[in-house]
């Protein structure tokens, strides 16, 4: 199950691609699509590296999803610490973007960390938290984030934001808004079914959804100290 030639992480983390490599990846932090609007520092590869043990919970997950027709999408797993300094740096620079504000269309970049959609200490970096989302494999998920092209806002219907290549959770990854707490009511009830089927399958895994953040879940008792080793490419 763990390749003898895979490298070697401190804390037991591993590549979840050597758990399971049916779970699709689309790390965010380690492209240009993403918040800040370029890979954070830290983010060598777009691989998720997860604790061994909330691999193999994740691994029986998609096992039950697959059984739907659906699989998990892992949006980011280990963030390196230099990362979270990163994104602390990002939100002090006194400048905002029309980029940057799609993700945060009613709240100012200086206000993500007091009300809680960015933690100055992430559990990502201790290895308990994870994003993810929902994939139906049975949809065309083909079409690609462009760089180029003028999305509207995270809370905007599906088709006008920036495509997620996943299932419609009411708003786009990332969404700091009321709109992205797991439990809001301005959300659709298909919407709903979705949300409320991604926590229900990560709970028997015995994962917590963060009630800020739809994509967020952590692990009860799988952290430890924080981490700073940057994620890089897996080699074979």
């Amino acid at each position: 199950m763990f390749p003898a030639h895979a490298q070697t992480f401190p804390g037991g983390f591993v590549y979840l691609r050597d758990v399971d490599s049916s779970i699709i990846q689309d790390i965010r932090y380690a492209s240009s699509n993403n918040f800040v609007g370029r890979p954070l520092k830290g983010y060598g590869a777009g691989e998720c590296v997860v604790k061994r043990e909330v691999g193999l919970k994740l691994k029986a997950v998609q096992q039950e999803l697959a059984r739907q027709s659906l699989s998990l999408k892992m949006l980011d797993c280990y963030r390196p610490v230099r990362a979270v300094a990163d994104m602390v740096a990002w939100a002090q620079n006194g400048r905002e973007t029309p980029a940057e504000r799609r993700y945060s269309p009613a709240i100012s970049k200086t206000q993500l960390f007091r009300l809680g959609y960015i933690a100055s200490h992430s559990q990502h970096s201790t290895g308990a938290a994870l994003d993810l989302t929902l994939v139906d494999l049975k949809a065309d998920n083909s079409t690609g984030f462009d760089p180029n092209k003028t999305y509207a806002d995270c809370r905007a219907p599906a088709e006008a934001r920036a495509p997620e290549g996943s299932v419609d959770m009411g708003t786009g990854y990332d969404c700091s808004d009321v709109k992205a707490h797991t439990a809001a009511a301005s959300i659709t009830p298909a919407q709903r079914r979705w949300r409320n089927l991604l926590v229900a399958a990560m709970a028997r895994q015995g994962f917590v959804n963060y009630s800020k953040e739809w994509w967020h879940f952590s692990l009860p008792g799988a952290g430890g100290p924080a981490y700073d080793f940057p994620v890089q490419p897996r080699t074979r």
